[in-house]
């Protein structure tokens, strides 16, 4: 297999391990992104980072699952940093039936009470007496993944080039004949006329006194969300999923109902430190499904949804493995024709 020259464009978790993976079969890379180096790829910064296939079947359809596994698998493999301790997931006494239907949607669990919720996660205990625990997921930091893998691209030869926007047509980045992996997400929506922007709010808290080892999701009918543990006392708490692309500041009614919804999972974030308060736009097509588009030399991956850190392993290799070989039979391609400008 000859080597390839191939640019990557945008750095957030899908182009990073685009060009991550070309770069450690041993192709030449250049990845190219707007935004400075202390602050690549907006909407990956704003992330929960959960590697959770099971779990995020309950609102996908079977092949996130299907293919999320392998995520999970690839991460594993590629990233000392992964956390490999499960998702919890619990719900008050009166959102029980929430936690009924979450079991019936989803496989790779099972149910706990009270004594295991306790040897899972102590300071649960006494509030929460019912939970699913899903033992085979995990989770990153999203920033220290971001980082270990720009840290990589430059260990392997890559060309990593920050702040260095790149103007429309995207596929002069690249020299005549050479391939260009345009990764945009949602900045990207001009080449994918069925592309939406799904905006999420989240809060980073500072709450050394708070204990909590994995991810825990409180399942509610209005206000669900997740806490995510990043280690040395940092704990994300998110998301909203509000179906436009406001990419606008957090607003006081979320920040209030992210606050409040993390104090009724534990209440020592009440003496919390709010680190940052944000939001970024999800880019997602109608199905909720990332897709690679061909056009030429121009292979646009986009529309990773909520999937973005799950599936980004797996869309790399497809990627990958089509520039080496010219077979594009994935469940990921997009359908032949299908309109790309």
């Amino acid at each position: 297999m000859s080597t390839l020259t191939i640019t990557v464009v945008g750095a957030g978790i899908t182009g990073l391990w685009q060009a991550y993976e070309l770069a450690r079969r041993g192709h030449a890379v250049t990845l190219r992104e707007a935004t400075s180096e202390s602050a690549p790829g907006a909407a990956s910064r704003f992330a929960g980072a959960m590697l959770a296939p099971y779990c995020e079947a309950e609102a996908a359809p079977p092949l996130v699952q299907q293919l999320g596994l392998e995520g999970l698998r690839l991460w594993r493999a590629a990233y000392p940093g992964v956390v490999q301790k499960g998702s919890l997931v619990v719900a008050t006494s009166r959102d029980r039936a929430e936690l009924v239907r979450f079991a019936r949607m989803t496989e790779g669990h099972r149910p706990i009470e009270s004594a295991e919720m306790e040897a899972l996660e102590p300071e649960l205990a006494g509030r929460f007496f019912r939970g699913l625990y899903f033992p085979d997921e995990a989770h990153v930091s999203p920033r220290a993944a971001l980082a270990f893998l720009v840290s990589e691209l430059k260990r392997l030869g890559a060309e990593v080039r920050f702040s260095d926007p790149v103007p429309e047509p995207v596929w002069q980045a690249a020299a005549a004949g050479e391939p260009v992996i345009d990764c945009r997400g949602y900045g990207g929506r001009g080449a994918l006329g069925d592309l939406r922007g799904v905006r999420g709010e989240m809060v980073v808290l500072r709450a050394p006194d708070v204990q909590l080892s994995r991810p825990v999701r409180l399942l509610h009918p209005r206000f669900p969300i997740y806490v995510v543990p990043w280690g040395e006392g940092l704990f994300m708490v998110g998301a909203t999923m509000i179906e436009r692309d406001d990419m606008g500041a957090v607003t006081v009614r979320s920040a209030l109902e992210l606050l409040g919804t993390a104090f009724a999972v534990h209440p020592g974030f009440a003496e919390a430190e709010i680190v940052e308060l944000g939001a970024g736009v999800r880019p997602a097509f109608p199905d909720n499904v990332p897709r690679i588009a061909l056009s030429g030399r121009r292979i646009v991956v986009n529309g990773a949804y909520r999937h973005g850190y799950l599936l980004a392993p797996v869309l790399a290799r497809t990627v990958a493995d089509y520039l080496e070989t010219g077979i594009a039979h994935h469940p990921l391609f997009a359908p032949a024709g299908k309109e790309i400008r």
